[in-house]
């Protein structure tokens, strides 16, 4: 059967645009860019770490071709965040803590997949848990310490800050330096060991900021202060303001059992 010369153009176009959508969905199957999951901000573990209670991991955030699913591992670790090993049938996103976790920490591995792959991440790790269980009040559950660490110490108790001496003499606009001794405590009446301890003048830029310490076994630290370029902040000061904050390690400063005061230290002329 014969075709008609505007018949044949019409049967060759449609084969040609045919071969054009056949052509540009298989470079778009090539260019398929593969999309594994990418951690881009860890889990997080939030909770009072304590035998009894329990924690929660966050799955963090991550990059990838959706729907990715998670699943959970918590481990134990050392009192610095290493050696860690699994806990066994720990695979939620929540775990109970047992007697086995006193005097370790703990971090939580999240694991996110997809149709293209897998990938993992880690969680900073928790303050130490406390060997011993803490009370209701959150103070440590043995009574007759004078000095208590601080991972015996949850909300709702605080930590406190009992004291604060200027070790060197008085300070005045000659000053080039000072070392002060800080004292923590409790809302439990006891001192607390292992605290951290932040200092800074206020105005800023009066007296250099140390590095943080820890209090030791009297629940005292001490810090060494050098002079900077705005002391004194006037020609009439007659104090130095400072901010003293107290937190456990591994928790948010600004929440847990942290505290912070402004207290104020004799200028002498």
């Amino acid at each position: 059967m014969m075709h008609s010369p505007s018949t044949r153009r019409l049967v060759v176009a449609s084969v040609s645009a045919l071969g054009l959508v056949v052509a540009a969905a298989a470079v778009a199957a090539t260019d398929r860019v593969s999309a594994a999951p990418s951690n881009t901000q860890p889990p997080v573990v939030s909770g009072t770490p304590a035998i009894g209670k329990e924690l929660t991991t966050s799955n963090g955030t991550w990059s990838g071709t959706t729907p990715l699913s998670f699943s959970y591992q918590w481990r134990r670790c050392n009192t610095t965040g290493g050696s860690c090993s699994n806990i066994s049938n720990a695979t939620d996103n929540t775990y109970k803590m047992q007697d086995a976790d006193g005097n370790n920490t703990l971090r939580a591995v999240v694991t996110a997949k997809n149709s293209d792959g897998s990938d993992n991440a880690t969680s900073v790790p928790t303050a130490v848990v406390p060997a011993t269980p803490v009370t209701n009040n959150g103070c440590p559950a043995d009574k007759s310490l004078k000095t208590a660490p601080i991972a015996q110490l949850a909300p709702p108790a605080r930590l406190q800050i009992v004291s604060f001496d200027v070790l060197s003499g008085p300070i005045n606009e000659n000053s080039n330096s000072f070392t002060m001794k800080v004292r923590v405590g409790s809302t439990c009446s006891v001192n607390i060991k292992g605290a951290s301890v932040y200092v800074t003048a206020v105005p800023y830029n009066q007296f250099s900021i140390p590095a943080e310490e820890l209090t030791g076994d009297d629940g005292t630290t001490t810090l060494v202060f050098h002079r900077d370029a705005n002391f004194p902040a006037s020609s009439k000061q007659q104090q130095l303001t400072l901010f003293i904050r107290a937190t456990k390690p591994g928790e948010d400063p600004l929440a847990g059992v942290s505290t912070r005061r402004l207290v104020a230290v004799s200028f002498s002329r």
